[in-house]
């Protein structure tokens, strides 16, 4: 029975569906499309990552049973480890930087994760540095999204695949740039089958207390990301991410998180200066982590305050 729900839970990553969203094009000619990555067991496209580098890190004898993974992040990528590592019997202790969606810690510990916080003025360096110095610990390991390749590669061969064998065509693609996994996989095998595809990251816009979560344009480049690659780069304030996701969730019914939100909100500024085409739109993440924060509702008055959590 323990094998059959092991395989069960791996078995519903990825797969995800595609749908059009008919009622949000601010342009006739340009249709707007949404891979939705919170149909994933844990609710975002990180259970996709997580798999492929247990996976790995198991395939090379980095990990034996009651290992602890150890790993930082704002968010999803905590969660999914939370969720699938110990059904493979694994033990999951998380750093996170203050400053993150106040909700993300009650669903980390219903998973039963230990937490570790670091201060938002040392931000997702200091969550790094944090989780490198675990690694001194024996028995502990780091899957190390960041700038583990099997990051990149698991979007390459699943996200990336999924989308070309469902799409006649896309012509500009736009995802979250985060540890550039998503972004560089899925945009290197969709370029692969329309070779003048535009790529777009998006990228949040973080408030004065959240400085040492630093964006592009103050310094920080994920290891993962080749800025080259890239055809375009947004950077999108919570208050237009959330009041889009807002948008989304009335018109098309799809229960979009903030990160979507931003992503979709980029997409109907591109689709304006476009004469005709298909955009794909990468939603990472459902809506239902947000939902105790009420974040719409500091959204309609334009919070300042907004910018300083780490919504995506």
């Amino acid at each position: 029975m323990d094998e059959i729900n092991r395989v069960g839970l791996f078995g519903m990553v990825g797969n995800t569906p595609i749908v059009e969203l008919t009622r949000m094009t601010p342009n006739p000619r340009v249709r707007i499309f949404a891979k939705l990555e919170g149909q994933n067991p844990s609710g975002s496209i990180k259970d996709r990552i997580v798999l492929s580098m247990i996976e790995a890190a198991e395939k090379h004898g980095d990990l034996k049973m009651g290992d602890t993974i150890v790993e930082a992040s704002t968010g999803n990528t905590a969660i999914a480890v939370a969720a699938l590592a110990p059904r493979r019997g694994y033990k999951v202790h998380v750093v996170l930087p203050r400053g993150i969606v106040p909700s993300i810690v009650d669903i980390l510990n219903l998973y039963g994760a230990h937490i570790e916080w670091v201060e938002p003025q040392s931000g997702m360096g200091g969550a790094l540095n944090r989780a490198q110095e675990l690694l001194e610990t024996p028995g502990y390991h780091a899957l190390g999204q960041f700038t583990n390749q099997a990051n990149v590669n698991c979007h390459y061969s699943t996200t990336g695949l999924e989308i070309v064998n469902e799409m006649k065509q896309v012509d500009v693609f736009i995802a979250g740039i985060g540890t550039g996994g998503t972004i560089m996989g899925v945009g290197k095998k969709l370029r692969e089958k329309w070779p003048n595809l535009k790529i777009v990251g998006v990228e949040p816009r973080l408030g004065e207390k959240l400085q040492g979560l630093r964006s592009l344009s103050e310094g920080f480049i994920p290891p993962l990301l080749d800025l080259d690659f890239l055809n375009g780069r947004f950077m999108v304030e919570s208050s237009h991410a959330i009041r889009t996701a807002r948008q989304v969730i009335h018109a098309e019914g799809i229960f979009a998180g903030v990160s979507c939100g931003a992503t979709l909100h980029t997409a109907l500024r591109v689709a304006q200066n476009m004469e005709s085409g298909n955009i794909l739109v990468m939603f990472s993440d459902g809506a239902w982590k947000y939902l105790p924060s009420k974040p719409w509702d500091a959204a309609e008055v334009s919070s300042p305050d907004l910018d300083e959590i780490h919504w995506w």
